[in-house]
């Protein structure tokens, strides 16, 4: 699961920094800084993946990333794309961890089995 989080996250990242590329032009300083406070943000969440906490922030962000839209228009679509990749990096990496976990046990009982 912190995998497909991570690389989501990435992608993100660098997405967040194109679009403040774009907003450069035309925006105000106060959006550009938000911009980089996102990305910053976005850094901070792939490496807080271990715990609770920073699927939670991930999960806010990816709020944060479709908001940004109202600056940087192709955000809209992007957030929603992005948003949709970060549900099915959770619910694929629940299902992945859950089989390996299965793995696991079966591997541990079939071992305690022989010996």
């Amino acid at each position: 699961m912190k995998v497909l989080g991570t690389a989501v996250l990435s992608m993100e990242i660098m997405v967040m920094g194109f679009a403040v590329l774009l907003a450069s032009k035309n925006e105000s300083s106060v959006l550009l800084i938000l911009g980089g406070v996102i990305a910053l943000l976005l850094i901070f969440a792939a490496g807080m993946l271990r715990r609770r906490s920073g699927w939670i922030l991930g999960s806010l962000l990816q709020i944060a990333l479709i908001t940004y839209g109202f600056v940087v228009t192709p955000l809209f679509f992007l957030g929603v794309l992005f948003g949709g990749l970060w549900v099915a990096a959770i619910v694929v990496g629940r299902k992945g961890e859950a089989a390996r976990a299965a793995l696991l046990k079966a591997g541990e009982t079939k071992g305690h089995l022989t010996d």
